[in-house]
């Protein structure tokens, strides 16, 4: 089987929320929402296609907006996806899912469906809309009735940082097979993630024990553990071990920009990753995107420039988040806010 590429395409703007920390409008509050036309979104697809034949990958799309059911060409898209047999992914809103909805998007190749969580009850409804909590929760069941893969994520700040564990048991509660979280973007001049290094790897402590707490009563949700702190948390804890038979110069893991990734958005422009503001690449209209690939792109694969990471014994498989570092510093290869890795455990070296 080829390996995948994943394309993050978000066919609409239209959402029928306004999410306080949402990165579409957080440059610009007055953005008249873009939408792909269904010629369009035809063309993007052969685009696509054009670079897995290059690149020999797999395409994989995780369809998004805005609400991507808002768009009027959400189904002649998911059919045309389902004739070419490209799997996919959509993330969305709960407001519109009703079994007979879950069970179309199913039959038409839907694997997962991703909603978000970013607090308890009220915070997440101050976030988001009044009631989008309790519609959030409520369509988990409806979404697994289907067949397909219910997941949730949370976007983590110093807002809710601390009712993080309290998600955790709701959404487990409700039985979602996938919970994940990353943390905030900052955007439009704000700098403070509003966490300190400290903090965070505390949560990552109380979170971990969490999991594995609900993992040891036999609940089935899988936690990803999404964030590339995570393989540090677990490096200090034993749980990651340096393999012996890693190659100098590889690349395991860590952080997919300019990897196995891109982003779309409705108006054409390719982003080496939507929540990098200043990673434009080219218009998916004007441009190859293999051709972008082993051009423009290769700004994102210059590993040795990290500022931090590039001293750490970790750089292979971590990097930390690049987007929080350029949100927070202004820079893609800054350190990461978040990291509270101070030496290189074999070299000595202060990071």
């Amino acid at each position: 089987m080829k390996p995948y590429f994943a394309f993050q395409w978000h066919i609409t703007d239209d959402c029928d929320q306004r999410c306080k920390h949402c990165y579409i409008f957080a440059e610009d509050s007055g953005k008249t929402p873009d939408s792909m036309s269904w010629d369009e979104m035809r063309q993007l697809v052969d685009n696509c296609e054009d670079f897995c034949e290059m690149y020999d990958r797999q395409p994989y799309f995780y369809i998004t907006g805005g609400d991507p059911i808002l768009s009027p060409d959400f189904w002649p898209l998911l059919e045309l996806l389902s004739v070419k047999r490209i799997p996919f992914t959509i993330m969305g809103n709960p407001f519109h899912l009703t079994d007979e909805v879950c069970e179309r998007m199913k039959l038409l190749g839907c694997e997962k469906y991703q909603l978000s969580i970013d607090g308890l009850r009220e915070t997440h409804d101050w976030f988001r809309k009044p009631g989008s909590f309790d519609a959030t929760l409520q369509k988990i069941p409806v979404i697994n009735r289907s067949g397909i893969r219910s997941v949730v994520m949370t976007t983590v700040s110093g807002v809710n940082i601390h009712q993080v564990p309290g998600i955790i048991d709701e959404v487990v509660r409700a039985g979602a097979n996938v919970y994940a979280f990353a943390r905030y973007c900052p955007t439009s001049g704000e700098r403070d993630t509003g966490m300190t290094p400290r903090e965070y790897r505390h949560l990552l402590e109380v979170c971990d024990a969490r999991f594995k707490a609900w993992e040891a009563a036999g609940y089935d949700t899988y936690f990803n553990r999404k964030d590339h702190l995570w393989t540090l948390y677990q490096y200090e804890t034993g749980e990651f071990t340096l393999p012996e038979n890693a190659r100098p110069g590889m690349i395991y893991g860590g952080c997919n920009c300019g990897n196995c990734h891109m982003t779309i958005l409705p108006n054409g422009d390719v982003y080496a990753c939507r929540r990098v503001q200043s990673s434009r690449v080219g218009n998916v209209f004007e441009d190859r995107l293999a051709d972008l690939w082993i051009a423009e792109m290769e700004t994102y694969r210059e590993y040795g420039q990290f500022k931090k990471c590039a001293r750490c014994e970790l750089l292979p498989w971590c990097r930390g988040c690049p987007a929080v570092a350029s949100g927070a510093r202004g820079g893609f290869y800054d350190p990461d806010p978040q990291c509270w890795k101070e030496r290189n455990d074999i070299t000595g070296e202060r990071l």
